[in-house]
C-alpha cells in the first residue's frame, strides 16, 4: 500500500495528515495539528516573525520524523496566505527544504480552495449545489459547484488577520466588532453576484473556526472530530456562540471548556466571519466537515503517483 502525507502550513495552524492508498480513496493513518501561527503579524509587517518561522519550522521537523517513522514514500508541504504575505518567504522555503528534503509550493487561493473544495467532497455524496467555506488565518475561500468547484474567491479576511487589525480591546470593544464586521460584509458583498449562490444552499464549513463552534455546542470537554464532522450548526448557534465569546475576556475564553486555548485569541473573528457569510448569503446553517485542504493534497498525491 502506498502511503503519503501533506503538511499544510497556515497562517494559524500546521497540520499533517499521513494517508494510505486504499480501494476507492484512503485511509487516513495518522493526522495531527499544532497552532504555530506563522502569521503572527504578517498582515501589518509583511514579514514572517522570527519566532513565528522557528515555531513552525520545529513542527514540520517533527512531522518529518513522523513521516520518516511511517514508511511516507511521498510528502507535498503547502503554504498559503501568511507566506504568500511574507517578504522573506525564501526563509520559509529554505527551512522546509533542510528539514524534508522536499520543496514547498506556494498555493495560490485558486489553488487553495480547489483542494480544500476536493477535501471537503471526499466523503460527501451531494447531490445539488454546494458553498464551502474556509476560514483560515489569512484568508478566507468560498467555494461552489455541484461535485466539482465551479465558482470561487479566495478573501484576504482570516481570524488572525481581523484580529490583529480590529480587536485591540479586551473584551473586544462593541466599536470594534462593529468596524470589523463593517469589512466582512463589505468584502463579502463585493463578491456576492459573482458566486451566484442561491438562498438556502447547502453550506459545508471546514477548518478550526468551524469545528471549534461546533465542539462549543456539543459540550464536549475536549475537542474530538468523531464528534463534530457531520454535524449542524444553526445560524442562531452560530450568532448566539459569537456574542458569548464575545463578551468575554481572552483569558476567560481560554478557560472555556471544549475551546482551545490557541484559539481563544482569534476564535471571535472567526466566528464573525462564518456569521457573515450565513447572512449575506442567506444560509441557514452549516454542515461541519473535519475533511479540508490536507485530505484534496493527498487525494491529488495518490493521483499523481
Amino acid at each position: 500500500m502506498t502511503r503519503v502525507a501533506a503538511i499544510d502550513v497556515g497562517t494559524n495552524s500546521t497540520r499533517l495528515l499521513v494517508a494510505e492508498e486504499q480501494a476507492g480513496g484512503f485511509r487516513s493513518v495518522d493526522r495531527r495539528m499544532v497552532i504555530t501561527r506563522l502569521g503572527q503579524g504578517v498582515d501589518r509587517s509583511r514579514v514572517l516573525a522570527p519566532e513565528a518561522l522557528d515555531r513552525t519550522l520545529r513542527t514540520i521537523a517533527e512531522y518529518a520524523a513522523t513521516c520518516g517513522e511511517l514508511g511516507v514514500e511521498r510528502l507535498r508541504v503547502t503554504g498559503t496566505s501568511a507566506v504568500r504575505d511574507a517578504r522573506n518567504r525564501a526563509e520559509f522555503f529554505e527551512g522546509v527544504r533542510k528539514l524534508t528534503g522536499t520543496d514547498a509550493e506556494l498555493l495560490t487561493g485558486d489553488e487553495e480552495a480547489r483542494a480544500t473544495f476536493l477535501g471537503t467532497l471526499s466523503d460527501l455524496d451531494e447531490p445539488g449545489t454546494v458553498v464551502v467555506v474556509d476560514i483560515g488565518g489569512g484568508s478566507t475561500e468560498l467555494i461552489v459547484g455541484v461535485g466539482e468547484p465551479e465558482r470561487l474567491v479566495s478573501l484576504d479576511i482570516g481570524c488572525v488577520r481581523l484580529f490583529e487589525k480590529y480587536l485591540e480591546s479586551d473584551p473586544p470593544s462593541a466599536e470594534e466588532i462593529e468596524a470589523m464586521r463593517a469589512e466582512i460584509d463589505e468584502t463579502l458583498t463585493e463578491v456576492k453576484d459573482d458566486l451566484s449562490i442561491a438562498p438556502g444552499s447547502r453550506l459545508i464549513g471546514v477548518a478550526g473556526t468551524v469545528t471549534q463552534l461546533a465542539t462549543l455546542k456539543a459540550g464536549s470537554p475536549v475537542y474530538d472530530p468523531d464528534v463534530t464532522h457531520h454535524s449542524v450548526l444553526s445560524h442562531g448557534d452560530v450568532r448566539s456562540l459569537a456574542r458569548r465569546l464575545e463578551s468575554l475576556t481572552i483569558g476567560q475564553r481560554k478557560r472555556v471548556t471544549g475551546l482551545e486555548p490557541g484559539r481563544a485569541d482569534v476564535i471571535v473573528a472567526g466566528a464573525e466571519i462564518l456569521l457573515g457569510v450565513m447572512e449575506v448569503f442567506d444560509l441557514p446553517e452549516v454542515l461541519v466537515s473535519e475533511r479540508d485542504i490536507l485530505d484534496g493534497l493527498v487525494i491529488g498525491l495518490l493521483a499523481s503517483g
